[in-house]
């Protein structure tokens, strides 16, 4: 599946899960409920992937981050549930998507009336 067929249907997902829940439950219940309703749909998820940080070479294991959701090995989903996304998460996900060698990512707070008003595209153009 090509990278907009996938960005698509992660973005179906979520506003699924935004229509069924609304705003302003915490995170970690969107990622829980991302996770299944995108494995429903046929998507390998990975929540919570380790992704090490490589620095002049060496792998720094215990300081690397997690990633709140990886689908299909090729788009990372960051997750929020704040009032206001700032530019800093979106440089976070850029780090992230650097970091990780991945080529999209997608930055969705589920805490905005309309779930579209929160949804943020990134591209790695360095991939």
């Amino acid at each position: 599946m090509e990278l907009n067929q996938i960005s698509s249907s992660i973005i179906k997902a979520a506003i699924r899960i935004h229509k069924a829940l609304g705003p302003g439950l915490l995170e970690s219940v969107y990622q829980s409920c991302m996770i299944i309703e995108l494995r429903y749909m046929g998507f390998a998820v990975e929540g919570e992937k380790p992704c090490p940080i490589i620095y002049r070479g060496k792998e720094i294991n215990d300081k690397g981050f997690r990633l709140d959701l990886l689908i299909d090995d090729t788009v990372i989903v960051e997750l929020k549930s704040v009032n206001t996304i700032r530019d800093v998460h979106k440089k976070q996900l850029l780090t992230y998507l650097r970091l990780a060698n991945k080529p999209l990512g997608l930055l969705i707070n589920f805490n905005e009336a309309l779930l579209k008003d929160g949804i943020t595209r990134v591209i790695n153009e360095k991939k």
